[in-house]
Formats: structure tokens, C-alpha cells, sequence
């Protein structure tokens, strides 16, 4: 057995979802993991568990037996700011759009791939343990954000960006890993009277990925979730 070199607790995962077997599968990958975990078949006991216990995340069932996945969202997010991954088996995009709005912070659509799950997980943890300890700065040794001087370089070289352009980047990587609804990109950027504007965005989009190098069709950084939004993907800096 395997003794942990130092005493920080591991990330705490709390999986809320009424069906035994997708419980213990999270459960078993988790643990392999080295998270903790603590588990929930109804929406009212996990709420109770995280009031009791606390979660560094949660992973949350949308089809609960006792209350509707969404309500036990609108619930948490009263009193607590935990990143929250819903798994849903609705695939429409207003559906989506309308859990993210809600207080989500990302969607993994059953049935879904343990592997995809894990680095969704692995990303949020990253981005809440860094919290506090990070200055205004992300730098993976190719792409380097300021967001205090308002500078970007990639591979040393500075990028001029425009007010626009440098208001979305940073927009997206104060939030690495989250997907961002493409409302709420409209509304931050150029106000409720152009939620539905959503040509404006892509115009944005394609320019910013122009000058930082990003392939649409293999992004390294920005990722377009089609009718959703937008997600940042930080990643670490080589040794």
C-alpha cells in the first residue's frame, strides 16, 4: 500500500445520482484517482451531504427520484459556489443552455465516457486549487496571458489584440475549463440587446484564434461547444 507523502486532503467529489451502478462506477474511478468521494441517491441527501460535509466539486444526475436534478442546482447555488458537472440524457441545446444559466459549470451527456468525465473533474480541481495562489498571469510556455498589463505573447512574440478581442480572452481564462453560454458572451461583451447576435461572436472568435494560432478544427485552446458557448482549456507548463 501506497503511504501519501504529505498530509493535504485529497479533493473531495460528491456524485449525486439515483442509479447504483453509474454511482459506483464514478466511485471506483474516482478513488483510482486519489480523490475522496461521497455519494448520494437522492437529490435531498445530497444536499444534506454537502452541507454536512462539503465538496471540492459535484457531480450531478439530472434524473433524480425525489426532485428534478435542476432544482437541487437552483438549491445549491443559494448557498454554495462549488463547480457543478451535470449529467444529462437531454441533448437539447436550449436544455443545455438553461442548466449553465442555472449555475452549472459543465454538462457531460449520457452515456458518456469515463475518461471524458475524469479530465473534466481534473480540470476544475486544477482551477479551484490554483485559486488564490496564481497572480493575473497564464503561462504555459507557449501562450502568456497578463490580464493585469493587458499583454499576450505566444512563443515570446507579442500579439496585439483588440479591446474585444482581449476582453474575451480574458473573459474565458478567468474561467479555464468552464463552458461559457454563448448569452452570456453576448451580454458581457456588447450588452442585452445583442444576445441574439450570436455572427457578432464568431466574427470574434475567428479572429482571436487567427492571432494566437488556434485551429478551429483541433483547438489548443478555445473550444466551440456548436449552439452552446465557449470553453478555455489551460494547459500546463512542460518541466
Amino acid at each position: 500500500m501506497n503511504t501519501p507523502v504529505d498530509s493535504t486532503p485529497a479533493p473531495r467529489v460528491l456524485v449525486i445520482d439515483d442509479e447504483p451502478q453509474i454511482r459506483k462506477f464514478i466511485d471506483i474511478s474516482l478513488r483510482s484517482q486519489g480523490y475522496a468521494t461521497l455519494l448520494a441517491a437522492t437529490g435531498q441527501e445530497g444536499l444534506t451531504l454537502l452541507a454536512s460535509k462539503g465538496a471540492d466539486l459535484v457531480v450531478l444526475d439530472l434524473g433524480l427520484p425525489d426532485k428534478d436534478g435542476g432544482e437541487v442546482l437552483e438549491e445549491l447555488r443559494q448557498w454554495s459556489g462549488v463547480p457543478v458537472i451535470v449529467l444529462t440524457v437531454r441533448s437539447g441545446e436550449e436544455e443545455k443552455v438553461a442548466l449553465l444559466d442555472a449555475g452549472a459549470n459543465d454538462y457531460v451527456t449520457k452515456p458518456f465516457g469515463i475518461e471524458e468525465l475524469m479530465a473534466r473533474i481534473r480540470a476544475f480541481l486544477r482551477a479551484a486549487g490554483s485559486r488564490g495562489e496564481a497572480g493575473p498571469v497564464y503561462d504555459d510556455g507557449t501562450l502568456r496571458i497578463d490580464l493585469a498589463r493587458r499583454e499576450v505573447s505566444v512563443l515570446g512574440q507579442a500579439v496585439a489584440l483588440t479591446r474585444k478581442e482581449f476582453s474575451l480572452l480574458a473573459l474565458l481564462v478567468r474561467q479555464p475549463g468552464r463552458l461559457v453560454t454563448q448569452t452570456q458572451l453576448l451580454r458581457e461583451m456588447w450588452g442585452p440587446t445583442h444576445e441574439e447576435d450570436a455572427h457578432y461572436l464568431r466574427v470574434l472568435v475567428g479572429k482571436l484564434r487567427h492571432k494566437l494560432g488556434d485551429d478551429a478544427s483541433a483547438p489548443r485552446y478555445i473550444v466551440t461547444e456548436p449552439g452552446v458557448g465557449l470553453r478555455f482549456i489551460a494547459r500546463e507548463r512542460p518541466a
